[in-house]
């Protein structure tokens, strides 16, 4: 496999992210694929946040968030995906499947030995992250749910049909620009510390094929772990949820959110966050402040 290794100086000084890396490159099956993750809080705090990104995010996502469950004496785990943010980035986009990050998170939940798990997932984080607990459900007692989906073969959404036509056309996307777009009140610092990861289009492999991987047809790779999970959340979770939905993402926006709540048994009204776009972990303290008072009560 060819990679591309982001070079350190790009992560140097960014914006609000104080965070020391840590690395693996022995994870079962990944032998030599260097994948970065954040590891703050207690290491022998008793419960664990799991924290996945989406496209075209890495942990950087989860900086206003992780502090805030650190401080709460957890311990907070937030990687980044092969083809994003610290982690080594696989050239041949044919490198980049659902089966290819699902086992690779597999893996580290095994290799990290994490237990008593609050899954924290957006985007992608949820697409991938959502279909793990069915293989697993000892590991994982609560669900924190941002803007994402459980695609099992069907349309997601016109805005997201939108964005898989725009991303087409960019194969060298302009990342901060982008993030801009989602939170117009994101500083510029803020947008450049997003596209740090990608020095050039080479880099984006990740990026590119990210879309084209969403679980829209029912023939698609990933349909069957989608289909397994709706079941398990609708009709065998028993852990925690708490949601936050911003409702100013036109791709995986409330009408999407709603559906997701409707498959996610028990699941509260969620918490809507009017000045949050698809990246609503923008607005993170305000969420993860509320989801720790919702699980302590």
């Amino acid at each position: 496999m060819t990679v591309l290794r982001t070079p350190d100086n790009r992560f140097k000084g960014l914006s609000d992210y104080p965070f020391a890396p840590n690395y693996v490159e022995d994870l079962r099956g990944y032998q030599g694929l260097r994948v970065h993750y954040l590891d703050e809080g207690p290491a022998d705090a008793t419960e664990t946040f799991l924290c996945l990104h989406g496209q075209p995010t890495w942990s950087f996502v989860y900086r206003k968030m992780i502090p805030i469950f650190a401080a709460a004496g957890h311990r907070v785990i937030a990687p980044d995906l092969p083809g994003f943010g610290r982690s080594d980035k696989p050239v041949d986009e044919r490198t980049y499947t659902f089966h290819f990050h699902r086992k690779m998170l597999c893996a580290l939940i095994e290799r990290l030995d994490l237990r008593r798990i609050t899954l924290v997932c957006q985007d992608w984080g949820g697409i991938l992250g959502l279909t793990i607990p069915p293989a697993m459900p000892e590991r994982f007692e609560r669900l924190l749910v941002m803007n994402t989906t459980l695609p099992a073969g069907e349309p997601v959404s016109e805005g997201f049909d939108r964005w898989r036509a725009f991303n087409r056309t960019r194969p060298d996307l302009d990342i901060a620009a982008l993030m801009q777009r989602s939170q117009p009140d994101m500083s510029e610092a803020e947008a450049a510390a997003y596209a740090a990861p990608f020095p050039d289009a080479r880099y984006k492999a990740g990026v590119r094929r990210f879309p084209e991987l969403v679980m829209t047809d029912p023939d698609m790779e990933g349909v069957s772990e989608a289909r397994r999970a709706l079941r398990f959340w609708s009709e065998e979770w028993e852990g925690q949820t708490f949601m936050a939905v911003g409702m100013m993402d036109p791709v995986l926006g409330p009408d999407v959110m709603a559906r997701l709540r409707a498959a996610i048994r028990g699941c509260p009204p969620p918490m809507e966050i009017h000045d949050g776009g698809h990246f609503v972990q923008e607005k993170g303290a305000r969420i993860a402040t509320a989801a720790l008072a919702a699980f302590a009560a």
